[in-house]
């Protein structure tokens, strides 16, 4: 059966539909609202208004699974007084939908104690694994080798967006999805033990598809405007992913071109890197 991955119109997320049928979210980060009234802004808590809208989905869609893609939490290193009360109960009302495959981020540490009791969910490897030829991890970390046979490795972590600005400076940011492929020679120099050949069967060229960001409040990286080395997970800032190439789409899937060509545009001024922008440290 071929692998079928489309996404949910102006939905932060996609459904993988093989063997089984997977809804895929990623970057929900469940307990910012904690976060942000340490630092002085107070934000009634949004989870229930996020599970409605998976909720939604699972509605919409029936999956035999809901894959979350990584950063289901947000404190680090600590867990929250919100994060310990709402998401056993997030996950819970998920897990009586389907089963719920987690697959840990950067924020994710210390989830496991947070999993409802006698529910069928699994917390998989932060480097990901593979499910149904399809690949997962958060991108926070390499990739797991075992995903570079599979035909697709969907990852989340940077929340790609697009910003746009007009001759008066005004500008406009919208999420997207990316898709592109790996730079093939980049993760032979990582995985200098592993001759990465299709005719070795560790290497299919994988398709690589960027999720943007469930939660709004957490804003996002605007692709047209990085480099590489603005990117965040070692396999982006290495430039194991090629992003020149990467086609990016709008929610309502609007195919906006490869990243090299909107970089182009008037309207799409790259900033200068990090590393050389004065006053700016790491």
């Amino acid at each position: 059966m071929a692998i079928e991955i489309d996404p949910l119109f102006e939905e932060p997320a996609l459904v993988v539909s093989n063997e089984s049928k997977a809804l895929v979210v990623a970057d929900i980060h469940l307990g910012i609202e904690w976060d942000l009234y340490r630092s002085g802004f107070s934000i009634p808590s949004r989870m229930k208004y996020g599970l409605e809208r998976i909720v939604a989905y699972i509605e919409k869609t029936s999956p035999d699974r809901i894959i979350l893609l990584g950063d289901v939490k947000h404190n680090v290193p600590r867990i929250s007084w919100q994060e310990r009360d709402e998401i056993p109960y997030f996950l819970s009302v998920l897990a009586d939908h389907a089963i719920v495959d987690i697959f840990p981020g950067n924020h994710d540490g210390g989830i496991e104690y947070l999993l409802p009791e006698k529910r069928n969910i699994t917390v998989h490897p932060v480097r990901g694994s593979v499910i149904e030829d399809v690949g997962y991890f958060h991108g926070h970390t390499w990739p797991d080798p075992s995903l570079l046979k599979a035909d697709y490795i969907i990852t989340a972590h940077n929340h790609p967006t697009i910003r746009l600005t007009d001759s008066l400076g005004y500008a406009t940011v919208e999420q997207i999805w990316i898709r592109t492929h790996l730079n093939h020679e980049v993760l032979q120099e990582h995985f200098s033990s592993l001759e990465l050949k299709k005719e070795n069967g560790n290497w299919n060229d994988p398709e690589v598809i960027i999720v943007p960001s469930f939660n709004e409040l957490c804003g996002g990286i605007a692709f047209n405007e990085s480099m590489h080395d603005d990117l965040l997970g070692p396999l982006f800032s290495s430039k194991g992913v090629d992003i020149d190439n990467a086609l990016a789409y709008l929610l309502d899937s609007t195919q906006l071109g490869k990243l090299k060509n909107i970089r182009k545009l008037e309207e799409s001024k790259m900033r200068p890197s990090r590393k050389k922008r004065k006053g700016i440290k790491r």
